[in-house]
């Protein structure tokens, strides 16, 4: 099963965290631009509320002091001060980042079902907790012009741009144009990649949505296109490794990046995985010239 939402798992139990990669090694704090993302969308069904309006969690990098880079599908139609931002879907302020490695969610965020069913209170109620924490930061969702939700995977690309600047000694780094068919073109290097994010830890033998940003190790065995999706737009990689499972995405991770291994130079962002999260993983290039030029606009 295509997991669309590798995307963004949503927020079933309470307050539930978004968990990490699946049979992933805890981050360390190796990877600190690397934050998990919460966010509102007005317009989503949640079965437990009789009104729409329903949170989400995924992965993003902070590439700038104010930019964010995550999946598009992460940030389409997030809320505007609860408001729905359809058609266009962009330009929602109901989304929040924490760079902690470990998110606090549970304990700032008082579980769904003490609403009584009263969603409206709920977003009033998490907006304002989330506000008044200060290590989650509030920013304005913005997905890929050529975005289309029925789609996602064709122009997978959003970023959030804080509101308040965050200073770091190093940020997430873009690739060249390219970059990923001439690691692919190169057979005299093995390049492994190192995927990090807040997803899922386990769907089988039972669901485990763990807690901590995580990270693997992947390598690039396709730039063609894959599951259908065309060439030039998705890149497959595998987390098997011999004998031997690193660790896949799962939900929660979408938008995480693939770092380039030992570097924090991203070499895609994680789009959508096939069910149960173990095998194949599949990211969406950002080394295309019209993308970077996009992403750019933001940086300048």
């Amino acid at each position: 099963m295509l997991l669309a939402a590798l995307a963004a798992v949503m927020m079933i139990a309470g307050a539930l965290p978004a968990a990490a990669i699946t049979q992933g090694t805890p981050d360390g704090n190796r990877h600190p631009m690397v934050g998990q993302l919460f966010f509102h969308v007005p317009d989503d069904p949640d079965p437990r509320f009789t009104t729409p309006g329903a949170w989400y969690s995924c992965t993003g990098t902070q590439i700038s002091a104010t930019v964010v880079l995550t999946a598009g599908h992460c940030t389409w139609a997030v809320g505007l001060d609860g408001e729905s931002t359809l058609p266009d879907g962009v330009g929602g302020n109901d989304v929040w980042i924490t760079f902690s490695e470990v998110p606090n969610l549970d304990d700032i965020l008082a579980p769904s079902l003490s609403f009584d069913g009263d969603n409206q209170a709920r977003y009033e109620t998490w907006s304002e907790a989330l506000e008044a924490d200060p290590t989650w930061h509030r920013g304005t969702a913005q997905s890929h012009p050529d975005y289309d939700d029925r789609s996602f995977f064709l122009a997978d690309v959003g970023v959030v741009v804080l509101h308040e600047p965050i200073e770091r000694d190093a940020y997430g780094e873009l690739p060249e144009v390219g970059y990923l068919d001439r690691v692919k073109a190169d057979r005299t290097h093995d390049k492994l990649f190192t995927p990090v994010g807040y997803g899922v830890q386990s769907l089988v033998p039972v669901y485990d949505p763990g807690g901590t940003r995580q990270f693997s190790t992947s390598k690039l065995i396709d730039v063609r296109g894959t599951h259908g999706i065309p060439a030039g737009v998705a890149a497959k990689f595998t987390n098997n490794l011999g004998k031997k499972h690193t660790g896949g995405a799962c939900s929660g991770d979408s938008g995480g990046p693939l770092f380039e291994q030992g570097s924090f130079l991203i070499g895609a962002i994680t789009s959508y995985g096939i069910s149960p999260c173990i095998g194949n993983d599949g990211a969406y290039r950002i080394d295309k010239t019209l993308d970077l030029a996009w992403i750019g606009t933001f940086l300048d």
